[in-house]
């Protein structure tokens, strides 16, 4: 009995072991980050992306619907072919709200251990006239 303790101690002190901080970062990281080949992923909307535009190279994939439901499951399972959970990503939205609970998901929940976010956003991007390019449906 007394050396199944530290087994199930241990299994229970894992995850929280392994998760990931979220990383706030600003415009600057942002290049930065990619420049190394760090996946950006865009989980705003189509129509946001139709109506803004993008980042050059981020990827789009929508986290929160137009009435702000989400299927974390199905959007982890895409997720995953962007950047598998031992690899860093970043995660952008209009604001900076969405990619803190998406990315708060990815750490505590998927078991990503680096996972960045535009603090503030699309909206601070375009704040410091940064360049968009077209969204194009893939």
């Amino acid at each position: 009995m007394l050396m199944r303790f530290p087994v199930v101690l241990w299994a229970c002190l894992l995850p929280m072991l392994v998760r990931a901080e979220v990383v706030p970062i600003d415009n600057a990281t942002l290049v930065q980050l990619m420049e190394k080949g760090v996946p950006l992923v865009d989980i705003r909307t189509e129509g946001e992306w139709r109506a803004t535009g993008v980042i050059a190279g981020s990827r789009t994939l929508t986290f929160f619907d137009e009435r702000g439901q989400a299927n974390p499951a199905a959007w982890l399972d895409q997720a995953r072919r962007i950047a598998p959970p031992d690899k860093p990503l970043i995660l952008i939205c209009r604001s900076g709200n969405r990619t803190r609970e998406a990315s708060r998901f990815l750490s505590e929940q998927a078991g990503y251990r680096t996972v960045y976010h535009l603090e503030r956003g699309l909206s601070g991007w375009v704040g410091e006239r940064r360049p968009l390019t077209p969204w194009r449906q893939p």
